[in-house]
């Protein structure tokens, strides 16, 4: 395989992108100047060093300050007594764009396909109970896609919860604001606010 074509197989790896798009991104490159196809690796190279992972919450985030953890579970503001379980970065962008949820969270990093069997290769399931365990906590709320995936990645995530008795915690999941198929990335605040606001 050419270049040309290993670089289109690259970007259909992206998320959301197909063989017809990642050849798009390919020839807009080709017809962007040397300048600016160097700024642009220059760019990534310079998030991915100045990107840390929270040891909290797991979140990517720019440490410009070279702190430990990240400024949403630094700051002395939110709500430490409610854990919101998501599944990537991109969904805590959306719901903190929304305004409505003033918690901490905590992200697993993926959802699990149906027929895995072996669920704590996908997601960090065994630091979320370690997190749940050492903190106290009033609620956690289980923020998944309401796609068969993160359903099913809702109930491994509840079952194992379960197991621990966390007598003085309760779970809940988001209300039905997000209609079923719903990916969280792409709800807008309205939905958000609606589904936190009737979580059950």
């Amino acid at each position: 395989m050419d270049s040309l074509h290993r670089l289109e197989e690259l970007f259909a790896h992206f998320p959301g992108i197909g063989p017809r798009q990642a050849r798009r991104f390919v020839y807009y490159l080709l017809g962007k100047s040397p300048a600016s196809i160097n700024e642009f690796i220059k760019l990534i190279e310079e998030v991915r060093k100045a990107t840390s992972e929270c040891p909290q919450c797991h979140r990517l985030f720019i440490n410009s300050t070279k702190q430990v953890i990240c400024n949403v579970c630094a700051d002395p503001s939110r709500d430490t007594s409610t854990l919101m379980v998501i599944a990537r970065d991109s969904d805590f962008e959306s719901i903190e764009k929304s305004g409505t949820y003033k918690g901490l969270y905590f992200i697993l990093g993926g959802t699990v396909p149906i027929l895995d069997k072996e669920p704590e290769k996908r997601i960090r399931l065994r630091a979320l109970l370690e997190r749940v365990t050492k903190q106290s906590l009033k609620e956690i709320i289980l923020s998944l896609n309401t796609t068969p995936e993160g359903e099913h990645t809702t109930d491994i995530v509840r079952d194992a919860l379960k197991n621990l008795s966390l007598q003085s915690t309760k779970v809940t999941i988001l209300g039905r604001g997000l209609s079923t198929g719903a990916e969280l990335e792409y709800a807008d605040s309205e939905t958000i606010r609606n589904a936190l606001s009737n979580r059950k």
